[in-house]
């Protein structure tokens, strides 16, 4: 089976509500996603960072209970793991305060073997990060010359908007290597200012990846591609929390790709009907993931969704 490897950061989530811690969650924005994946049945393997503390402890338990591989987690010594306070508001999206002691030197451990059709997920400002910023696109060139389908999410987060001007080639850069490229409408916003994702992917994305998903919460989802542009309805729900939502939407167009064997080849060439099948599971996870404070979909969840 084709297999799915994710890098992003490893944090602890304390979640908040009316200003009280709810529960916590080990969370990050592609481990979220890499944690569903790997309930779903896909082999995963996930490149991250964690203190050799007690949450560090409680991360690389987590990951190996849930079926992930470890072996590439840099286990820095000294040094207290990532945590987050995540404040949800009245429509149930979070408000985050990081607390970090990353080391020097980061990402100090050997990266996995990547092969044709493995697929590559990466996002978040993890991305972009200029103390490792060298390592992290030998890894991206290393994939596409593998052949590997990469998948891109920004998620730009209104923190980093003082500096986007900086940072806006290097999300050019990213979209450069990947074979699709999801962002949320605010992302987009955040980056560039703009709300017409016709002109985001026309003038901004298409030169560098020509095959864009854009996600606008309730209002659903738009497709872009050099010969199909369609939109489809998101569920109607009550979430609980929309924490991870976006990141769990990644999890199932993922799932969808390896599900209906969807090559990297075969990308450019789907058709509106295939595609709609593939961001339905995108969907799926999506609604799954909101209705509960958890970030990822429940293993009782995953074992049904399998069947369907």
């Amino acid at each position: 089976m084709r297999k799915v490897i994710g890098i992003g950061e490893t944090i602890l989530d304390i979640i908040f509500e009316n200003g009280q811690p709810e529960r916590s969650v080990v969370g990050g924005s592609v481990l979220n996603g890499m944690v569903s994946l790997s309930r779903l049945g896909i082999p995963v393997t996930f490149i991250s960072e964690v203190g050799d503390d007690r949450v560090g402890n409680m991360v690389c338990d987590f990951m190996s209970a849930n079926g992930m591989k470890t072996d590439c987690i840099d286990r820095f010594e000294g040094r207290k793991s990532p945590v987050s306070l995540a404040f949800l508001d009245a429509d149930r999206k979070a408000e985050y305060i990081f607390h970090t002691d990353y080391p020097e030197k980061r990402l100090n451990m050997p990266f996995p073997e990547i092969e044709e059709d493995d697929i590559f997920v990466f996002g978040s400002f993890y991305a972009l990060n200029p103390l490792y910023r060298d390592r992290f696109v030998a890894f991206l060139k290393e994939a596409e010359k593998r052949r590997a389908l990469i998948y891109y999410d920004p998620n730009f987060r209104a923190a980093h908007k003082s500096d986007r001007d900086r940072l806006r080639r290097m999300v050019s850069e990213n979209c450069g290597y990947a074979t699709i490229v999801r962002g949320s409408d605010e992302d987009f916003c955040n980056l560039y200012e703009k709300t017409d994702m016709n002109e985001v992917y026309s003038e901004i994305i298409r030169p560098h990846c020509t095959c864009l998903l854009t996600t606008h919460g309730a209002e659903g989802v738009n497709l872009y591609t050099d010969s199909v542009t369609a939109h489809f309805d998101s569920k109607r729900i009550t979430p609980v929390s929309t924490i991870g939502a976006g990141d769990n939407f990644n999890a199932g167009i993922v799932y969808g790709l390896i599900k209906y064997g969807i090559a990297r080849r075969d990308v450019p060439e789907l058709t509106a009907e295939e595609w709609a099948k593939v961001v339905q599971c995108g969907i799926d996870l999506s609604a799954e993931v909101c209705g509960s404070y958890s970030n990822y979909i429940s293993p009782e969840f995953a074992a049904a969704y399998r069947n369907i």
